[in-house]
């Protein structure tokens, strides 16, 4: 197996999405690297890893049955694999405040220029319809301090929103 694709399916939640796609991939041949599948609203997102020796079109007849059953979109790109050539996160960020148009934005944005790499975020949008607030999970590698990551995301802070950053043991070995 020579080729990895990035196979990205959507579409409404229901039960068995997982299982069904994963095992047409198995029976295809195929086989899955790294994965991240997630609930957003009423919809479900699954990004695959997946290792074949077809082409995208093969890839593709392999899915589409399993797709177009469950009402999914397919995408799918062929991309170099990289496993094992990632940052272990070593910083953990939680943020809570209220939702406002730009708050992702600002937030990342002033932890890119601190020297924060993201390699992990989830968010939720929690509260009332009319209090609605905001939650960002962050997990991260930074080679700089906690210290100057806490200042550079001080303008945040100064508006309300809470940020709590913590250092991430990783036990690699």
């Amino acid at each position: 197996m020579n080729n990895w694709y990035m196979v990205t399916l959507v579409g409404r939640d229901q039960k068995g999405i997982v299982s069904r796609v994963t095992q047409a991939l198995f029976d295809g041949g195929c086989n899955l690297g790294e994965a991240s599948m997630m609930r957003l609203g009423g919809n479900f997102g699954v990004m695959l890893m997946v290792r074949s020796d077809a082409d995208v079109s093969t890839l593709d007849s392999l899915i589409k049955p399993v797709a177009d059953a469950l009402g999914l979109l397919v995408h799918i790109d062929l991309i170099d694999g990289e496993l094992h050539q990632h940052p272990q996160p070593n910083i953990e960020i939680s943020v809570y405040g209220a939702d406002k148009a730009g708050i992702v934005a600002e937030v990342t944005g002033l932890l890119a220029e601190a020297g924060l790499n993201i390699v992990d975020m989830q968010t939720v949008v929690a509260g009332s319809e009319e209090q609605p607030i905001y939650i960002m999970q962050i997990e991260g590698h930074s080679d700089e301090p906690i210290e100057k990551l806490l200042s550079a995301i001080e303008p945040i802070t100064r508006q309300g929103i809470e940020v709590k950053i913590n250092d991430i043991e990783t036990m690699i070995g």
